[in-house]
């Protein structure tokens, strides 16, 4: 156990039988344990009484790491901002915890006991679309991808600051709780509509191709969300589309020229280097 409080409840090893109509093995037999820390919010905004304060969106948020002092600190911030925790050391429990619980976004660590964390997050993604915020100490590109293509969300590298992951959960709840319009997408300047698949920017029309008006309301769809340059030709060009990666870097090159954006100084489009893309998020 990681954090004791009066206020939590514990899972316990009778407390797991079957789950989704499966049976699923005790969490005994696994080298791990794990509970919820409860602190009485919902998923969803929390409003504070003064209107003119910030308006905080807080979850359930299961954090799947193996270092209990790691996992304890992150426990401690999340807790201060209002969300509800609960820990899985291990890939095996983490998946048990996921399915029990159903929480709102998951913190998963690359290098975990029994099931590693891309195995978790390819379990996840056949089940779930819940958001993901891989956490490792691997660095290079390779892993990088794995963790996106796989359906990862976002990804984090230790050594990491407990502020900044914190940031990273509570942009990752907004975006996935934000109520996008069927019809028109509208951020940073930017106007698509995707009725008309016009693109306007600060109110002027731009010309664009059908392929990049695609590729721009894959990015601008979900702003802050990195996608690696597979997954934007997958979108763009369908599941048949056998391009290269440099494909993708011609239209986004051709997309930021038409668009007035700077590279150096992006407005719409940042470059995530060794990986991708991502729509810049301006709130």
């Amino acid at each position: 156990m990681y954090l004791r409080s009066t206020a939590e409840a514990s899972v316990t090893a009778s407390d797991v039988v079957t789950v989704e109509g499966r049976p699923h093995p005790p969490l005994h037999l696994f080298a791990s344990t794990a509970q919820w820390t409860m602190r009485g919010t919902l998923p969803g905004l929390r409003v504070n009484g003064d209107k003119n304060e910030k308006i905080m969106m807080t979850g359930r948020i299961l954090v799947a790491e193996d270092d209990p002092q790691q996992a304890k600190i992150l426990t401690l911030y999340l807790e201060r901002e209002g969300h509800s925790v609960v820990v899985a050391s291990d890939g095996l429990s983490a998946l048990e915890e996921i399915r029990r619980r159903q929480p709102d976004l998951v913190l998963l660590d690359i290098m975990m006991p029994h099931l590693d964390g891309l195995d978790v997050c390819r379990v996840i993604r056949s089940e779930s679309d819940i958001p993901i915020i891989m956490v490792t100490a691997r660095s290079t590109e390779e892993d990088l991808l794995a963790g996106l293509d796989l359906g990862a969300d976002d990804y984090i590298t230790k050594p990491y600051k407990p502020r900044e992951l914190v940031a990273r959960v509570r942009a990752m709840l907004r975006r996935h709780n934000r109520e996008v319009p069927e019809d028109v997408i509208s951020l940073n300047g930017l106007e698509l509509d995707t009725l008309r698949r016009q693109v306007l920017v600060d109110g002027e029309l731009v010309d664009v191709t059908a392929k990049e008006f695609d590729l721009l309301v894959t990015l601008a769809a979900e702003p802050g969300r990195v996608f690696s340059r597979a997954q934007l030709l997958e979108r763009a060009f369908g599941f048949d589309y056998q391009g290269l990666d440099r494909t993708a870097d011609a239209h986004v090159r051709t997309l930021r020229r038409k668009l007035g954006d700077d590279p150096n100084s992006p407005r719409f489009i940042e470059t995530v280097y060794g990986v991708g893309y991502r729509f810049v998020d301006a709130e």
